[in-house]
């Protein structure tokens, strides 16, 4: 985790120094003298590799800079501040995600080779074809202005997460019902499920008593990469809808140049990564202990 947490920082460092302009949205206005002051004042006079070893040494001691554009505000207070909307909008889109996907899976996996499993199928395909910023444009077109159900944009109440929500979990809706569906048909044909049903077992106590129980293992390893897709695409999910949240911020930091805000955001969505994936790991290992590792070379 902490070398990720090394490679993260440094790659996104050197990078974010090779992008073009400078953070001084006046430039035009200012003269030589006004620059040099303050490229003085936040430390951008001295060599990139100077500017990389005092960034790392502050970040090692909790400090994440002080924003460019936001009138000189520690980029650990923007990044609290705004960490709400984007954890509710999160949350919401995971739990979307997994509950409807699991459903679908679990119809289509029951009603293996019907049309049913054909429909099934091909709205997860689609769900997972289509990007998540066309589905929230083309949400935000015919459910909220055509038809009025919803706000097109801002954030406010409830109402203001339902499109936003839908935009970021299709996908993960997608993947989950294909997942849960592969391995529900596999498990639905195995011997313990042949015994069940000898026992004079109901199908709904067969269905979501085993098989169902047994095909969420394999999906426990997905909430990782679940998290990765809901992080990354809340920046764009959020700018469309007018969400303020992190994702926003972080756009408007890459379009300013503003350098600390940028390294703080990026730290954040990669502590948080590889915390997640290590917890995921864990439980894992937890539910199926066949995975771990023991000191008898096995």
């Amino acid at each position: 985790m902490l070398l990720t947490l090394f490679l993260v920082a440094t790659i996104t460092f050197f990078l974010m120094k090779l992008m073009p302009g400078t953070p001084y949205s006046n430039q035009e206005k200012m003269t030589a003298a006004q620059i040099q002051i303050m490229n003085e004042q936040y430390g951008l006079n001295k060599p990139v590799w100077q500017q990389y070893l005092i960034y790392i040494a502050d970040m090692l001691h909790g400090d994440l800079g002080t924003s460019f554009q936001y009138s000189n505000q520690p980029v650990t207070y923007l990044i609290f501040s705004r960490i709400g909307p984007s954890a509710q909008l999160g949350l919401q889109a995971m739990i979307f995600g997994l509950v409807f996907g699991i459903i679908i899976g679990s119809i289509a996996a029951i009603n293996h080779n019907t049309w049913i499993d054909t429909t099934a199928t091909v709205v997860s395909i689609i769900g997972k074809s289509v990007p998540n910023f066309v589905l929230a444009v083309l949400l935000q077109y015919y459910i909220a202005l055509k038809l009025g159900w919803f706000p097109i944009a801002d954030w406010g109440g409830f109402s203001y997460t339902i499109l936003p929500m839908i935009a970021l979990g299709v996908g993960p809706l997608a993947e989950t019902a294909r997942f849960i569906r592969t391995g529900m048909v596999d498990v639905l044909n195995s011997d313990y499920i042949e015994l069940a049903r000898a026992k004079g077992l109901s199908k709904f106590g067969i269905v979501f008593h085993h098989a169902l129980r047994n095909s969420l293992i394999p999906l426990v390893t997905l909430i990782g990469p679940y998290t990765v897709a809901l992080m990354t695409g809340s920046m764009v999910i959020e700018n469309i809808f007018s969400i303020p949240g992190i994702g926003e911020q972080f756009v408007k930091s890459i379009l300013t140049n503003d350098y600390p805000t940028i390294m703080g955001v990026t730290m954040l969505y990669s502590f948080g990564l590889v915390v997640i994936i290590l917890i995921t790991d864990i439980v894992y290992g937890i539910i199926d202990p066949r995975i771990r590792l023991t000191g008898n070379g096995d």
